[in-house]
């Protein structure tokens, strides 16, 4: 799909607004993961990005196709149709098509502390069989939701194969620093106790569609809070494409996937 393939223009998936009955675990808003120096404790949960899919899917079906997009899209999403724009100002009141694309996620990655994940599968459009591949990145929202903030596609010279199972990876988790207690030399403990944490500072509100800054048509990044899942998309002149996912895995970084789209055709 230049995103799941509109049938030429179909961004891939995320959640949909079933996204509310996702399992939401890991830490609260605002708090980092615990665990001692050096631990390996991770807050991830793939299952609730799978959720997500599958609920995204389900939506696109029952009430249309852009409707669900729109629904599981992050504020600040981009898709290809076939260039890149901001997804909000894109589907802003698009009807739907007659007939939604069918999708289904085969696997799903996740960063250490769950904040970012990647989801990959297959969709399928038309009577006519026309299929493809997509790959998705979710990322969680303040209030703990999995919205997409990245649908990047293509079609297929044949179907994929579906798998068993939905399989589901997580990253490495990074060595977690000793924090020094505010104003005490040496890590002791202050007279009367330990500080009190500072609360944490309240998200910004998410911006409206009208309201999204110019968007650079050549390259778009994002990162997971603790820097295990990255993600990089790179457009050529020609609208031709690249997104390189990276993971920290086995104790170091390694490219997790390479996709690599064509220019689109030029209109006749």
């Amino acid at each position: 799909m230049a995103s799941r393939l509109l049938l030429v223009v179909l961004p891939l998936v995320c959640l949909a607004d079933g996204a509310a009955a996702q399992e939401r675990r890991g830490p609260p808003p605002g708090e980092q993961p615990g665990g001692p120096p050096g631990g390996r404790t991770s807050y991830a949960n793939p299952s609730a990005v799978i959720a997500a899919e599958l609920a995204f899917a389900r939506d696109a079906q029952a009430r249309g196709q852009w409707t669900a997009f729109a629904a599981a899209a992050a504020p600040e999403a981009v898709m290809f149709v076939p260039r890149m724009v901001w997804a909000q100002q894109w589907l802003l009141g698009r009807p739907n098509p007659p007939a939604a694309v069918r999708w289904q996620p085969h696997a799903v990655w996740s960063s250490c502390d769950g904040s970012l994940m990647l989801s990959r599968g297959a969709w399928q459009a038309g009577a006519g069989g026309a299929s493809g591949w997509f790959t998705t990145l979710w990322q969680r929202q303040p209030d703990g939701a999995y919205r997409w903030v990245l649908d990047h596609g293509d079609s297929a010279a044949a179907p994929l194969p579906e798998p068993e199972m939905i399989s589901a990876q997580i990253a490495d988790c990074p060595p977690r620093a000793v924090r020094p207690v505010a104003g005490v030399a040496g890590g002791a403990p202050p007279r009367g106790g330990p500080a009190r944490s500072a609360k944490p500072p309240k998200p910004p509100k998410p911006p409206k569609p009208r309201d999204l800054p110019p968007l650079d048509p050549a390259q778009r990044s994002g990162a997971a809070g603790d820097g295990s899942l990255r993600w990089q998309v790179a457009v050529d002149p020609d609208g031709a494409r690249t997104l390189t996912v990276t993971w920290t895995k086995d104790g170091r970084e390694q490219v997790l996937q390479v996709d690599r789209v064509a220019a689109p055709a030029a209109a006749g």
